[in-house]
């Protein structure tokens, strides 16, 4: 009687236990699946000696503030940041979108840079283009 009681209490607890987890994992599951940022487009044009604006898309299925594109980087090939666009809210009806960055310094011997896109969750790792600047 004690072991067929004590199975029984034990096949309950397991039974706890995997509710607890599908309930986090189905609550988590849009989070894991949004991936990363991808940086899908680039313009960049000269705006005066050694300063350059860029327009930038991006694309990531933002989910809300846990889970969103929160930020894009043009950096010299060196991994040296040389401007950053902070995206202050989530884009989640509006995908893929652009941004805009002003007055981005670049030394005359940096003729290429790297445009990145970062978020809340995977941080960099996404699709990241390469340009050649505008001379």
């Amino acid at each position: 009687m004690f072991l067929t009681e004590w199975v029984e209490s034990e096949v309950t607890e397991m039974k706890k236990l995997l509710i607890v987890f599908w309930v986090f994992f189905l609550a988590y599951l849009p989070v894991i699946h949004a991936g990363e940022a991808d940086v899908v487009k680039v313009d960049a044009q000269k705006a005066g000696k050694n300063t350059y604006h860029f327009n930038v898309t991006v694309s990531h299925a933002d989910t809300g503030w846990d889970h969103y594109a929160n930020k894009w980087e043009v950096r010299a090939l060196d991994g040296t940041v040389l401007g950053t666009r902070t995206l202050h809210h989530p884009h989640v009806n509006e995908q893929p979108f652009a941004r805009s960055l002003s007055g981005v310094e670049i030394p005359d011997e940096i003729k290429t840079v790297t445009v990145r896109a970062h978020d809340s969750v995977h941080n960099y790792g996404g699709k990241v283009i390469f340009v050649d600047l505008p001379r």
